[in-house]
C-alpha cells in the first residue's frame, strides 16, 4: 500500500511578482524559509489559459484554453468565461495523483473552467440569473449542500467586489475564507485557492503607483491567516502567479480598424450594432495584449494583415508558423494572433460612432462583450451623475425590481495596467511572475516553466 501523500495547498496570487512580494512579509517569510524561482509563463499570459497549463502541464496548443474566451466556431459566437472543465483537454494534476494515491481528494476555490471537474469539493462564482432579468450574486458548489454551509458562514459569494467598479479585498477575504474553512473541515490532499485582489489595482492604476504595493501588503493580511493554518497542519505551500502586470498607456481598436477595412460585419437593433461574427471577413476577440483575429476566409487573410500592419500599438502578427513557435497552433485560435507592443492592450469596440454602441458597452457584462473590457473596473469619470445613477439602481436592486448599473466609461483611457504578452528579453525578473515553495529542498530550477508545475506538485504529493 503507498504511503498518504502530502498534503498540498496551492495559492494563485494573480498578478503577484518579486517586486510586490517585498510588500507582503507572511508571503516573504515563507519565500525566505522555503524555495523561490521566476516562473515562466505561456502565451497568453492569461489566466484560463495559464491555469489550464498549470494544472494539465501542456501549452495552449494541447489544452485548448487559447485565451480567456474565443470564438466558437460551431455555434458561430464569441464566448469569454465558460467555466465548464471539458473545455480543457488533458490529463489533470488530479487524475494523475489518483493514478499513484487512490482516493486523492482536491478542493478548488475559485479556479477556473471548474464545474464539472472531477473533483471533490468545488466553490466557483455564479450569479443567480432571474427570469425577469436581474442578476444577483451568488456561487456555485458541489457538494451542493457546500452552498448554504459556506453563506451561512461568510455571507452571500460577493460578486461585485469580484469584479466590476467595486472590486476589491472583500472578495479575496471570502475566498480565503472558505479555503480556511474546507482545510479544518474536509482535509483535502490538495487544495486551490484563487486570490484575484492583485488584478484590480493594478490594471486601475498600473503596477508602479503606490496603490499597487498597498494593494499588496492588504492582500498579504488575508494570506497570512492561511499560512499559518498550513503550516500548523503541516501542508505543503506552493504560491504562483500567471502573469505579472505592467503598465500600459496606450488602448489599440483592433476591431475598428478592420471595420473601416471593410471586413467586419454588424448587425442593427434598437439603433444599437452589435457585432456580426458569421457575417465578418475578419474580426478579433480581444484579450488583454494579445488579439485572435478570426478570418473566415484564406484568400481575406491579406486583407487582414494589410488592415492592422502599422497599426499603431499593435506589434506584431502571429501566422500559423509564428502561433506553433509559442505553442498557440490550436484549432481554437485565430487565424491570425496579434501581440500588442508593451505599452499598449487591445480594446474589444468593433462601432464607431459611441451613439451607436451596445447597452452592454456601459455593463459589467463579461459575457455579451466579445472581448475583455478592463473598462470594467472604472466608474464613468466624464459623467457627473455616474454615482447618482449607481446608488438609483442600487436602490432598485434592493428593491426587488430590474435594474441597469450603466456606469462603465466608454473610453478607456484610464486603463494603466495590463498582461497577456511574455516578459521581454531582457526584463527584470522582478516585473515578472513568480512561484513559491514552502518545502526548501523542492525541485525548483531558473526559470521555472509553467509546463512544469503539475510534475511539481505530483512530486510534492509523494514528498514528506
Amino acid at each position: 500500500m503507498s504511503a498518504a501523500p502530502n498534503r498540498l495547498l496551492v495559492l494563485d496570487v494573480v498578478g503577484l511578482t518579486p517586486r510586490l512580494l517585498t510588500h507582503m512579509p507572511h508571503l516573504q517569510a515563507f519565500a525566505d524559509t522555503g524555495a523561490s524561482v521566476p516562473l515562466d509563463t505561456v502565451l497568453p499570459a492569461v489566466t484560463c489559459t495559464v491555469q489550464s497549463t498549470f494544472l494539465t502541464g501542456a501549452p495552449p496548443a494541447q489544452h485548448g484554453a487559447v485565451g480567456n474566451g474565443w470564438y466558437f466556431r460551431d455555434v458561430g459566437e464569441v464566448h469569454l468565461w465558460r467555466q465548464h472543465n471539458a473545455l480543457v483537454a488533458g490529463d489533470k494534476v488530479w487524475d494523475a495523483a489518483r493514478r499513484e494515491h487512490p482516493g486523492y481528494t482536491v478542493a478548488n476555490v475559485c479556479w477556473w473552467y471548474a464545474m464539472g471537474a472531477d473533483t471533490d469539493w468545488t466553490v466557483t462564482p455564479r450569479p443567480v440569473y432571474y427570469a425577469d432579468g436581474r442578476k444577483e450574486p451568488d456561487c456555485y458548489t458541489r457538494p451542493p449542500s457546500l452552498h448554504d454551509e459556506l453563506t451561512s458562514r461568510f455571507g452571500t459569494f460577493p460578486l461585485f467586489t469580484y469584479w466590476g467598479p467595486t472590486a476589491s479585498l472583500t472578495s479575496s477575504q471570502w475566498i480565503a475564507d472558505a479555503t480556511r474553512h474546507l482545510l479544518h473541515t474536509r482535509r483535502p490532499d490538495l487544495t486551490l485557492c484563487y486570490l484575484p485582489h492583485l488584478d484590480y489595482d493594478l490594471q486601475r492604476y498600473g503596477p508602479d503607483d503606490p496603490r499597487a504595493a498597498a494593494a499588496a501588503a492588504a492582500l498579504d493580511t488575508v494570506i497570512g491567516p492561511l499560512l499559518a493554518d498550513a503550516r500548523s497542519a503541516d501542508i505543503t505551500v506552493v504560491a504562483l502567479s500567471e502573469y505579472g502586470i505592467r503598465p500600459v498607456r496606450r488602448p489599440v481598436d483592433v476591431n475598428r480598424a478592420l471595420r473601416r477595412a471593410g471586413l467586419l460585419e454588424v448587425h442593427t437593433q434598437d439603433g444599437m450594432e452589435y457585432l456580426d461574427p458569421t457575417a465578418s471577413r475578419a474580426f478579433a476577440v480581444a484579450d488583454h495584449q494579445i488579439a485572435h483575429v478570426y478570418v473566415r476566409r484564406p484568400e481575406d487573410l491579406d486583407a487582414a494583415r494589410a488592415a492592422l500592419t502599422g497599426l499603431p500599438g499593435l506589434d506584431r502578427l502571429l501566422d500559423d508558423e509564428g502561433k506553433k513557435a509559442y505553442g498557440l497552433d490550436h484549432p481554437r485560435s485565430g487565424e491570425l494572433v496579434a501581440l500588442a507592443e508593451p505599452d499598449a492592450w487591445f480594446t474589444y469596440y468593433y462601432w464607431l460612432d459611441d451613439a451607436r454602441a451596445p447597452d452592454f458597452a456601459r455593463l459589467v457584462d463579461i459575457h455579451r462583450k466579445p472581448g475583455y473590457d478592463p473598462a470594467e473596473l472604472f466608474m464613468d469619470p466624464r459623467d457627473p451623475y455616474v454615482r447618482l445613477r449607481a446608488a438609483t439602481a442600487l436602490a432598485r436592486k434592493k428593491a426587488g425590481l430590474r435594474y441597469r448599473m450603466a456606469v462603465v466609461p466608454l473610453d478607456p483611457e484610464p486603463v494603466r495596467g495590463s498582461h497577456g504578452l511574455l516578459p521581454a528579453a531582457g526584463a527584470d525578473p522582478a516585473d515578472g511572475p513568480v512561484l513559491i515553495c514552502s518545502a526548501p529542498d523542492a525541485p525548483l530550477h531558473t526559470p521555472f516553466a509553467a509546463t512544469d508545475v503539475k510534475s511539481l506538485l505530483l512530486h510534492l504529493a509523494r514528498t514528506h
